[in-house]
């Protein structure tokens, strides 16, 4: 598979020198000679951004020393001014404001292209997904070793222009089928596919679709994309009839026959052995941001963001160049009017310095610990906690456990980054009993109004099986235990608590999907996962 990505990733290089259309490709690899050399073989006047690459450098803006050298406005041309290719290293790092911006190059200039270098080293550190998703090839060299590279895809042909390739209607179609039996839901993708199967006929200099040239581009723009995987049908369907005159009509034929299983193996032979889990990571952290603290904004300390215009007060930091940037473009009018030389500043000038600082993080966790969860995944349920209390520790992040068992709930560890007293406590948790849902909720709610007080941002992860059975009374009734936990739910989405629910039954039980939409939660059902694979999904899903 190592050898095969290597391939793709220098055929893919190809492709989009032929049609930059394709937007580019995002190359996940460290830094290392198997990178070096891939990188290579793209073009050596491409430029660089990295991430936190300024708006000026990318649109353009004033030239501040040309400026006020000259005494008139001087302007300088951005790296977006000129197409080309552009390589983003340290991908995996670029704000969503960066990707926005690169999105809207691409999407406005096909003659833009995008080398993504994703140097991430977990699941939860990529290249931005909007981004992504307008970036037709995206290729792992984790596992390529540096035996493996043998150079560039071969061709021996002379290339053709794209544009010189035809299509059939047919083709289209099926290619749009084989999309929709993944699960993708995003039009770029078989735009991509069609763009690309026409570009490797072309890199074999031929003006016409074969069968290869389709199977490829599926390969190679799908498989990353795809969200299931596609069942076999029960049984086999005859063909539908051709069409009467085969030979002329070159608007529905592009002289094969290409079942749309074969265009499915192409790219099922490309998909991870943990897709289904992959994906429902995704899912789950797709909707609640990126899991960190809330942002504050100030102007002392944290992440710079843009200046703006201010006044000069206490506590308030200059931007000095932002305030020379503001004065330039004005200097010969106020030069002309004040009869005076040097530079003048006013007050509407001045630019006030800030910052973006995020709060500290506590994860709450609220485990099941009656019968029916013992039974079941208490074990796998505790093991997974540890493991995701020890990523917590590591990130310096607040912790607490709940645990809900019998009639009642029970603060086991307050706030806390002991990870020695987290363990002890996590270890010492009896099972048994009913499943009181509803008081473990209301617990945790309790310690996320008291974490926001303290100026932390509290998340609420719960590990249960779904099978609630007794109400905030104690009673052991099923259906007010159900109506219980959804008004708490109800409290917690209105006091806007971050959240997921975590599904540790055999089976996914429905009424925790509920659950989650009535706390416009995430909803991750992990059954038959052992500790570590659940783990794994869920610090994915709180974007840790």
């Amino acid at each position: 598979m190592a050898d095969q990505n290597w391939t793709h990733a220098t055929l893919a290089l190809q492709l989009l020198r032929l049609d930059p259309g394709l937007g580019g490709i995002c190359i996940r690899a460290r830094s290392g000679p198997v990178r070096d050399r891939l990188t290579a073989m793209i073009d050596p006047a491409a430029q660089r951004l990295h991430p936190a690459v300024s708006d000026e450098t990318l649109f353009g803006g004033l030239d501040l020393s040309a400026t006020l050298a000259s005494g008139h406005l001087v302007q300088e041309k951005g790296l977006l001014a000129t197409s080309g290719t552009l390589i983003l290293a340290m991908a995996e790092r670029a704000t969503t404001g960066l990707a926005a911006r690169l999105a809207v190059a691409l999407d406005k200039n096909n003659d833009h292209c995008l080398i993504a270098l994703d140097e991430g080293a977990e699941p939860d550190e990529a290249l931005n997904p909007k981004l992504a998703e307008r970036l037709a090839f995206h290729v792992d060299l984790s596992d390529c070793a540096f035996g493996g590279t043998k150079g560039a895809h071969p061709s021996s042909a002379t290339p053709l222009p794209v544009q010189d390739v035809t299509i059939s209607a047919a083709t289209i179609a099926q290619i749009t089928r084989v999309a929709e039996e993944l699960g993708i839901d995003s039009m770029r993708a078989p735009l991509f596919t069609i763009r690309a199967a026409r570009a490797h006929a072309a890199l074999q200099g031929r003006d016409r679709l074969l069968a290869e040239d389709v199977e490829t581009a599926c390969a190679l723009t799908l498989a990353h994309r795809a969200t299931r995987l596609p069942e076999p049908e029960a049984q086999e369907q005859d063909p539908p009839p051709p069409p009467q005159d085969q030979s002329n009509d070159a608007d529905t034929q592009d002289g094969f026959d290409l079942p749309d299983e074969l265009l499915l193996e192409a790219v099922r032979a490309l998909l991870p052995d943990n897709l289904l889990e992959q994906l429902a990571a995704q899912r789950a952290r797709a909707g609640r941001g990126n899991g960190t603290g809330a942002a504050h904004k100030g102007n002392r300390r944290g992440r710079p963001l843009p200046s703006r215009a201010g006044r000069i007060s206490d506590g308030a930091r200059i931007d000095i160049i932002g305030t020379l940037r503001a004065a330039a473009p004005w200097q010969t009018i106020r030069r002309n009017g004040s009869g005076h030389d040097g530079l003048h500043i006013r007050p509407a000038d001045i630019r006030i310095k800030r910052f973006e600082e995020k709060s500290d993080r506590l994860l709450i966790f609220t485990v099941d610990a009656s019968g029916s969860s013992a039974l079941s995944r208490l074990a796998e349920a505790k093991g997974a906690v540890e493991l995701l209390l020890a990523q917590a520790y590591a990130r310096r992040d607040h912790v607490a456990l709940v645990a809900f068992r019998g009639t009642e709930a029970e603060l086991l560890l307050p706030p806390t980054r002991s990870l020695v007293q987290t363990k002890r406590r996590l270890a010492g948790l009896p099972g048994g009993g009913g499943t009181p849902l509803a008081a473990g909720m209301m617990t945790a709610f309790d310690q996320a109004t008291q974490a926001t007080r303290r100026g932390l941002t509290p998340t609420i992860a719960i590990l249960t099986d779904g099978r609630a059975n007794i109400a905030l009374d104690g009673r052991a009734d099923r259906k007010q235990a159900a109506e219980d936990a959804q008004h708490i739910a109800r409290i917690l989405r209105a006091h806007g608590t971050d959240a997921i629910v975590i599904d540790t039954g055999n089976r996914p039980e429905p009424a925790l999907r509920k659950l989650a939409q009535t706390l416009d939660a995430s909803y991750l059902p992990l059954p038959r996962a052992d500790a570590e694979r659940l783990s794994k999904s869920v610090a994915t899903a709180l974007g840790d």
